[in-house]
């Protein structure tokens, strides 16, 4: 592994331990030239499943997409990073599991937003608010209609 910050191919790995549910292996890295510390990340490669969008386009599955879009909609609430890795994870993976080579952003936005749901409410309104379009008020009104209807689910 070459290191980041001076290039030479020369370290040794001081940690290494599973992340993202056993999915990945987190090495700490020490550079023997430079003696800075970098951390790499292990997966498993994958075959390349593409996403459907909308308008028809196929892309590469990213999941640093994801966790983007993720990470908007959890913007300033108290949802911590491995949080968000873990729901990311677990897309991933159920993705990987139940489709072979395509599946519909459409089928994407709804598992992020079930998890969302649990989660954190307000997180989940943000990303539904950009992921159905909202377009007004009533749209919002709408989404949030079965969650105050739900005693057990009451906004805090």
């Amino acid at each position: 592994m070459k290191c980041p910050f001076c290039h030479v191919d020369n370290d040794r790995v001081s940690d290494s331990r599973t992340c993202e549910e056993g999915v990945a292996i987190r090495r700490r890295r020490e550079c023997l030239a430079c003696k800075r510390r970098y951390t790499t990340y292990e997966r498993v490669e994958r075959t390349t499943i593409k996403v459907v969008k909308k308008d028809g386009a196929r892309v590469p599955f990213d999941r640093n997409r994801l966790k983007e879009g993720l990470e908007k909609a959890c913007w300033k609430r108290p949802i911590s990073d491995p949080q968000i890795e873990g729901i990311v994870a677990d897309i991933e993976n159920h993705v990987e599991a139940n489709f072979d080579s395509e599946v519909d952003t459409g089928y994407l936005g709804e598992l992020v937003m079930d998890r969302l749901r649990t989660l954190d409410q307000i997180a989940y309104v943000r990303f539904a608010s950009v992921y159905r379009q909202f377009k007004d008020v009533q749209d919002f009104v709408d989404e949030l209609r079965p969650m105050l209807a739900d005693p057990s689910r009451r906004l805090e």
